[in-house]
């Protein structure tokens, strides 16, 4: 089809930022820091490799995941651990911070709460940045790699995508049935990802993450948390995933208490404002 005269002109307009962020309440990050000085581990758990765990956080604890052995990424889902409705949601923090997450920024739950679940504290790989490919790091783009795509793109049945991991680590948690679990399991945040978008057809890819044994990026939880970690059957997705085919390595969940006193002043934030009558 023929281009329009006025093309050159329509595509040169500048876009406008959908969701300026400036009004966001800025998380006291120093508190943060203070409080964790002094925190002790009060619990542990591996994500093996092609597998997924759970892990709790009560509100005003620090969770922190790290890669060990070798580069490994994972997808990561977190619930309200009194309410498993209030979940993460990766489109909505993504439209507030972008792409990709780091240090400073949020993870915020879903519609009618919408209020901020978690805090990234530290993040390791912060000095990525954006890559010559537009590839950064822990993504809310993509969703989670799972065995229906893999189904309709090649006929296969593959039971260790990260999806099916966390539906059978969620049903481990909380006893339901996998067809109970599976509907509270969501678009995740790729922690230790490196994604974009390429320039020519827009397409989600991937690339090896830059991630090493040591990495880690650590999160406060702002409410009670209930989250399961996958370790990605792709590795470090240098060259694909939903196989047994990528080196893969276990992802530790580590949980910290700050001392008594350390978080004077601070409250866990309540469900959003808004009144919830939709004009009527």
């Amino acid at each position: 089809m023929t281009s329009p005269s006025d093309a050159d002109a329509r595509r040169a307009i500048k876009p406008v930022i959908c969701y300026p962020n400036d009004t966001l309440l800025e998380p006291d990050l120093a508190l943060y820091a203070s409080a964790r000085e002094g925190a002790q581990k009060v619990a542990e758990v591996l994500a093996p490799p092609r597998e997924a765990a759970c892990f709790r956080a009560p509100a005003g604890h620090f969770f922190r995941i790290t890669s060990v052995e070798g580069p490994q990424v994972g997808d990561l889902n977190l619930w309200n651990a009194n309410d498993l409705s209030e979940r993460f949601y990766s489109g909505k923090s993504r439209a507030l911070h972008g792409t990709h997450l780091t240090t400073g920024e949020r993870m915020w739950s879903s519609f009618p709460h919408m209020r901020p679940m978690a805090t990234i504290t530290t993040d390791t790989l912060n000095w990525y940045g954006i890559d010559g490919f537009g590839g950064s790091v822990h993504d809310v783009i993509g969703t989670r790699c799972d065995p229906y795509t893999g189904n309709l793109l090649s006929g296969t049945q593959y039971h260790h995508c990260c999806h099916s991991n966390l539906i059978r680590a969620l049903a481990d948690e909380t006893g339901m049935s996998l067809a109970e679990a599976e509907p509270h399991v969501h678009d995740v945040l790729n922690v230790f990802m490196c994604t974009g978008f390429t320039r020519d057809t827009g397409q989600y890819f991937m690339k090896a993450s830059p991630v090493r044994p040591g990495d880690y990026i650590e999160f406060f939880a702002e409410i009670d948390i209930l989250g399961a970690l996958s370790a990605c059957p792709g590795g470090d997705c240098s060259t694909g995933h939903s196989s047994d085919d990528a080196a893969c390595y276990p992802l530790l969940v580590e949980v910290f208490a700050p001392q008594q006193g350390a978080l004077d002043g601070w409250q866990s934030p309540a469900s959003n404002g808004y009144d919830r009558s939709h004009g009527r």
